[in-house]
């Protein structure tokens, strides 16, 4: 009897209005992100960019009870814990956070430096591990969140002119898998979102060292690396069906899932990528990936010691 009652009571009204953090906003997966929030008035959201970014995001954007842009340095520790504080002062602390901002350097390991390195990591992993941790302890008193990481098939896959963005995907993954075991009790979840190659102008928002950068031409032993790998990911990210606003729905559709999983490939190649990592060992997949890469045979040959 007691199941059939429960059929006729009278539902509460849900006014839980969730508070949503995305960092990265002034371009690309981050703006398409904004613009779909901006729309979803389900939503409490802050949108943040880097002060030199804020009039760009302010273009498109005012404030409004539901809607507000800030600036945000994710390298900043300072700096993130002042939006945190704002946002607790205002709404309480943060439901749902997109750790979106990153950068990418496009350099060989061995024209790198500390300071490069430092800024690739301090943006793509400290910050997001920064906004983490300052999250996390609303979501744990409320007994509920979700944490959403952007990050990419170089989370899974490395390519040659791109270790050290590689590498901060890596150690974001990693950081995600743990962070999953320890979330899961307080009813807090934790996905990657994973997008592959994307039909934007990223490409052109890329980083160089000075040893790397286009302007030097490309002189060297590695300059065979360069020349091809550059119009390589321009052309793949030209013939991509996938958009950044596409990426932006399906984010909002992992919002929306009770229990989303902890990987979710973005695009076709990442969940190609993400299959073929799975099934091919490495030492059968590496060699096949090497020779799918654009004239990758007669790479440096000008320059090679080897012993053959």
């Amino acid at each position: 009897m007691k199941p059939l009652l429960y059929l006729f009571k009278r539902k509460k009204a849900q006014n839980f209005q969730p508070v949503v953090l995305v960092t990265g906003c002034s371009s690309g997966i981050g703006l398409a992100l904004a613009k779909l929030l901006y729309e979803h008035t389900e939503y409490r959201v802050v949108v943040t960019a880097r002060e030199k970014s804020l009039d760009k995001v302010r273009n498109y954007f005012l404030d409004n009870e539901r809607f507000i842009v800030r600036p945000l340095d994710v390298t900043s520790e300072a700096d993130r814990i002042r939006l945190y504080n704002e946002i607790k002062k205002i709404w309480g602390g943060v439901d749902i956070l997109i750790n979106n901002a990153g950068v990418s350097y496009r350099s060989v390991v061995e024209h790198m430096t500390e300071k490069d390195e430092e800024l690739q990591m301090a943006t793509n992993y400290f910050g997001p591990m920064g906004m983490i941790r300052l999250a996390l302890p609303h979501m744990r008193d409320t007994g509920r969140g979700k944490i959403i990481n952007i990050s990419s098939v170089s989370g899974m896959l490395a390519m040659p002119t791109m270790a050290s963005y590689s590498a901060s995907k890596y150690a974001l993954e990693g950081a995600s898998e743990a962070l999953w075991y320890e979330t899961r009790p307080f009813g807090v979840t934790i996905t990657l979102v994973q997008p592959g190659f994307i039909h934007s102008n990223s490409f052109r928002n890329v980083y160089h060292t000075e040893l790397s950068d286009p302007t030097r031409n490309w002189s060297g032993p590695y300059s065979d690396f360069y020349k091809n790998m550059t119009p390589f990911v321009e052309r793949m990210m030209n013939l991509s069906l996938t958009t950044p606003e596409k990426i932006a729905k399906q984010v909002v559709k992992v919002m929306k899932k009770e229990n989303p999983p902890l990987w979710h490939p973005a695009t076709l190649d990442a969940v190609l990528f993400y299959y073929f990592r799975r099934l091919l060992p490495r030492r059968v997949l590496l060699p096949i990936l090497y020779w799918l890469l654009p004239n990758a045979k007669n790479w440096s040959k000008d320059y090679s010691h080897r012993r053959r």
